[in-house]
């Protein structure tokens, strides 16, 4: 178990009861694939939110669930991915039964963001260097090779409204933010929400996508939202004060990026510039090379693809600087 300033609960890996027929599956330390996925239930149906990384993982996790509730966690009619990152969903085919849902643009990203290639990687990195030992450092405790990709069945866009039992599910998009197809999943009658890779707490987002500005807008939705509960993609079980602390930390880098991109210095030299001493608590600091490069694309107006290689490399180099 661990200690967190912005937990509302213990961190411990494993299930917790969020009461109300609903759970949280969480796995510390939240880092790189270390993600959370949540049970819904009411009476004997449910709906899963998000699966994991590899089928290994998967398996446990449903294994627990269903000791928890025998009945409802057998008879998962819906899983819902929140976005296409492989950790939020390249354990769908472990639940054969269920529906699968995710917004359209998140099913878009899936078709590019293959198992397969996740294990050829792994299996190439030890001769790349740099980049595949920090690659072998962020995902090469995980089974790729394992894994029966199953894409949705369902897309949807803007929202879309469920039910389980007699429980209200509702389904907000609020991408593009952390990748093009992010979705939130609010239970009103719980008081709850699962926001998927919107937040991360206390460890650094990952800008993917953007534009910064409709995440921050995502931040804004939940704050307005009636909720006591926030189980975010990784990190511990929150409330509103994480949804602002990671709003605060968007703020923050988009402040600081801007006029860097207006001096002329590269995203290397400006997010190795910028002064992250507030969040050295957080993991995973690397991620502000991504963040800073996704700004000054957007400065620059280029809208064109991600390089991911290069984004890597630039992660890698500043992990191996360890300066944040």
């Amino acid at each position: 178990m661990t200690t967190s300033s912005l937990g509302t609960r213990p961190y411990t890996c494993g299930l917790t009861d969020l009461g109300h027929g609903s759970y949280a599956w969480l796995q510390p330390d939240g880092g790189w694939g270390w993600s959370n996925a949540g049970l819904i239930c009411d009476g004997e149906e449910s709906l899963l939110v998000d699966t994991l990384f590899d089928t290994r993982l998967t398996e446990d996790m449903l294994k627990a669930m269903r000791d928890a509730q025998p009945v409802a966690a057998d008879n998962i009619g819906v899983v819902v991915n929140t976005h296409s990152n492989g950790d939020h969903c390249n354990g769908n085919s472990c639940v054969p039964k269920a529906k699968v849902v995710a917004s359209n643009a998140a099913i878009a990203e899936m078709a590019h963001e293959s198992p397969q290639m996740m294990a050829n990687l792994i299996e190439q990195a030890p001769k790349m260097g740099d980049l595949g030992e920090f690659f072998l450092h962020c995902f090469g405790k995980f089974d790729f090779a394992g894994v029966d990709r199953r894409l949705p069945d369902v897309g949807f866009d803007g929202a879309m409204d469920l039910t389980v039992g007699d429980k209200a599910v509702q389904l907000r998009q609020t991408a593009p933010a952390h990748t093009a197809g992010d979705v939130l999943v609010y239970v009103p009658e719980d008081r709850t929400v699962f926001t998927g890779d919107i937040l991360f707490i206390e460890g650094h987002p990952i800008i993917w996508a953007g534009p910064v500005a409709n995440w921050i807008a995502a931040c804004d939705e939940m704050l307005a939202m009636d909720i006591e509960t926030v189980v975010p993609g990784h990190g511990p079980i929150t409330d509103k004060r994480g949804v602002r602390a990671v709003r605060e930390y968007l703020v923050y880098i988009d402040s600081q990026a801007r006029p860097r991109f207006d001096a002329g210095m590269s995203p290397l030299e400006a997010c190795l510039d910028i002064d992250f001493s507030d969040y050295d608590s957080w993991g995973d600091g690397e991620r502000i090379a991504v963040n800073v490069s996704t700004l000054f694309k957007h400065y620059a107006g280029d809208d064109s693809p991600n390089d991911v290689t290069k984004l890597f490399g630039l992660m890698a180099e500043v992990h191996k600087r360890g300066s944040h």
